[in-house]
């Protein structure tokens, strides 16, 4: 008996939490609210877990000019094969001599393993090029082979070409290779003339269809997947990288322009810091370098976002040492950096050396650069007193360049106010803040930019440079982290005014090469995964709007509030924008419960003949209930979004939104 009553009291107080949890979502059209950025939602991208060599980087050989430190790092040799070091490009000067090994059945050859190997499709066609000699001036022939080492068929070749390679002076040389059969981890082989000898240096390989077809371009598919965002604005190339482990090695954008065969080797940030994830080749080509960045931005219609240098090296490794001498004088040539590459992205080539190696580079047209980053993650005195010094300079050569600052490497800590407070007193006009947090810390999180007792209408504006959301013991792309992201971002959404840029970090990661997590978009050798964070991110990007619109949700009859979710409690989410241009209320819903939630959405301040002639709004859902469902390349479609219709009866909506769900509707008015 006491067990029926039991029963009985779970069914009726299930049935009083349901009536209960019936909410009202109201959006006032007719209060447009601030403008939302065009550069409001983007994508940052950092050269972590192989996302440029290897990534993004259409490459597909490894340590292609000898010049890494092993420098037969990625290749096996055989035959007689010597390494050189008086080669025709100053920056890279290492090449391989290829001399016949004297012997009819001893054949001198080079083979290259790619990044985890080489992924060729069947049917499609590769670009292979050289620069080679033949150091007595006569002719010699190159054998060009792709082969798959694992095969039980006769002839591991599934495609070849040759070069003939002239005279004693350094040439290019190319040739195309059609692949007779897919192939995750191919290998390259180069054999040398029996004969002749042969110098051989930067010996690269690439999809002919790249990115927009470009020649030195980027992996097709990795790419189009950024198109596919319609990302606002680009941040590039870090985080860390732009630091370094120490100065010698950050990144330095003047070594990764103009000819990409001499463009210097890199040791990158990430090589020696992970020990539980250890790659003992990573190293930056620069192949993608600063002109690729700023086309590629182009190419996607992002505004380019570069960070440059302060003059410190990375303060998580180097404390305050490392640094350049905080003077004018300590710091020119971080000064000049700055001013030139905003002449290399701007500049006129007809008076500017710089613009005039962009336009010798292929693009005579200004990139139209609006924004800088100095500094990135770094806080207190070192940083601040380095950046009072340069971002004066950088203002008067060009007063028209937005500066970006940063608040340190947490969102709540001392370095973070330390860090505001600098960036008020400094005038920057945006704030890079950084939170790689977990659900809980999101959960407490969602009115961070409605507390405007700290964010001021006066001062810098908020740009979320590195931000995702992990969950604990977690830390990877799961569905149940990417809807605390959705949530998070109505709040960002809802305080555009003073929120100008959001951008999900890291963005890449192979699969094989991995030493964080989450990330945007995973790939192997040959396919790619846009995650459950991915859609989120591509949500908000595709339907943007051009205005904030007031709103509020009530529960059960309660007073209506932004948010009504208790601080670090599960529950209801919304934000909303108009979308002149479409002429298109959009309305962005989001559950964080496990239970489903029904919500009214209430037009207001629309005429009601207007509010009559609506039938119909197109919703979009993304069901993330599949709490650990997650996204790779071996499974891509597991979390997707699903779009269909749903009725509207007098500017109102009856949505029932499923438990860990982002439901998204678009009202055409």
């Amino acid at each position: 008996m006491r067990t029926k009553h039991l029963f009985a009291s779970l069914i009726l107080a299930s049935a009083t939490l349901t009536a209960m949890a019936d909410q009202v979502i109201t959006v006032n059209a007719k209060k447009v609210g601030a403008p939302i950025q065009p550069t409001m939602y983007g994508i940052f991208f950092e050269d972590i877990n192989y996302a440029a060599d290897g990534g993004l980087y259409g490459e597909l050989v490894m340590n292609r000019s000898f010049e890494f430190p092993d420098a037969y790092a990625g290749w096996d040799i055989s035959g007689k094969v010597t390494l050189m070091a008086d080669g025709p490009f100053e920056r890279n000067p290492h090449y391989v001599r290829m001399a016949p090994s004297g012997h009819r059945d001893k054949h001198t050859m080079i083979e290259n393993h790619g990044f985890f190997g080489i992924g060729i499709k069947g049917g499609e066609e590769y670009r292979f090029s050289v620069w080679a000699r033949v150091p007595d001036g006569k002719s010699s022939k190159l054998y060009i082979d792709l082969v798959d080492n694992a095969t039980m068929e006769e002839d591991q070749k599934v495609g070849s070409a040759s070069v003939e390679v002239s005279g004693s002076e350094w040439k290019k040389y190319t040739a195309v290779i059609k692949s007779g059969k897919t192939i995750e981890k191919a290998h390259l082989r180069v054999w040398g003339d029996r004969r002749v000898t042969t110098d051989v240096e930067h010996v690269s390989l690439f999809p002919v269809n790249t990115y927009k077809g470009h020649e030195n371009g980027m992996r097709a598919d990795v790419a189009q997947a950024l198109e596919d965002l319609k990302p606002g604005v680009f941040r590039f190339p870090g985080g860390c990288i732009v630091e370094g482990t120490d100065l010698a090695t950050r990144y330095q954008w003047k070594n990764s322009v103009g000819p990409v065969e001499n463009r210097p080797l890199n040791e990158n940030r990430w090589h020696y810091t992970f020990t539980h994830r250890y790659f003992p080749n990573y190293f930056q080509s620069y192949g993608l370098g600063f002109f690729e960045y700023f086309q590629l931005s182009e190419e996607i219609g992002a505004e380019p976002l570069p960070v440059l240098n302060v003059g410190m090296a990375c303060q998580y490794q180097n404390g305050d040492d490392a640094h350049a001498p905080c003077t004018k004088e300590g710091l020119q040539e971080f000064i000049d950096d700055c001013i030139d590459l905003i002449d290399f992205a701007n500049g006129d080539p007809a008076t500017n050396k710089w613009a005039k190696l962009r336009a010798d580079m292929g693009h005579p047209a200004p990139f139209n650069l609006k924004f800088l980053g100095i500094g990135n993650e770094q806080w207190e005195a070192p940083y601040f007193d380095r950046l009072a010094i340069i971002a004066p300079e950088v203002r008067k050569a060009h007063p028209e360049i937005k500066i970006i600052g940063t608040s340190g490497p947490n969102a709540e800590d001392d370095h973070f106010f330390n860090g505001w407070k600098a960036m008020r007193e400094l005038k920057a006009d945006l704030v890079d803040e950084h939170y790689y947090r977990s659900i809980d810390w999101y959960k407490k999180s969602m009115n961070r930019y409605s507390d405007r007792t700290f964010y001021t209408k006066d001062g810098p504006r908020v740009f979320a440079g590195e931000w995702a959301c992990h969950d604990k013991g977690k830390k990877y792309n799961h569905a149940g982290a990417s809807i605390y992201e959705a949530a998070f971002m109505t709040n960002i959404e809802r305080n555009a005014d003073l929120v100008h840029m959001a951008t999900y970090a890291p963005l890449f990661s192979h699969v094989e090469g991995w030493q964080w997590r989450p990330d945007l978009i995973w790939y192997d050798n040959l396919h790619t995964a846009r995650t459950a964070s991915y859609y989120v991110q591509q949500l908000y990007m595709l339907n943007r709007g051009t205005n904030v619109l007031p709103t509020t949700i009530s529960i059960n009859g309660g007073a209506p509030a932004a948010n009504p979710v208790p601080e670090g409690e599960d529950g209801l989410f919304a934000s909303a924008v108009i979308d002149k241009q479409k002429n298109e209320i959009i309305v962005k819903v989001i559950n964080t419960k496990t239970t489903p939630e029904t919500a009214k959405i209430q037009l207001t301040g629309l005429p009601k003949k207007q509010l009559a002639a609506i039938s119909a709004a197109e919703v979009t859902t993304l069901d993330c209930s599949d709490y650990d469902a997650e996204n790779m390349p071996s499974r891509p479609e597991v979390v997707c979004p699903s779009v269909g219709e749903i009725t509207v009866a007098d500017g109102s909506i009856t949505a029932h939104v499923p438990g860990k769900t982002f439901q998204l509707f678009r009202i055409h008015l």
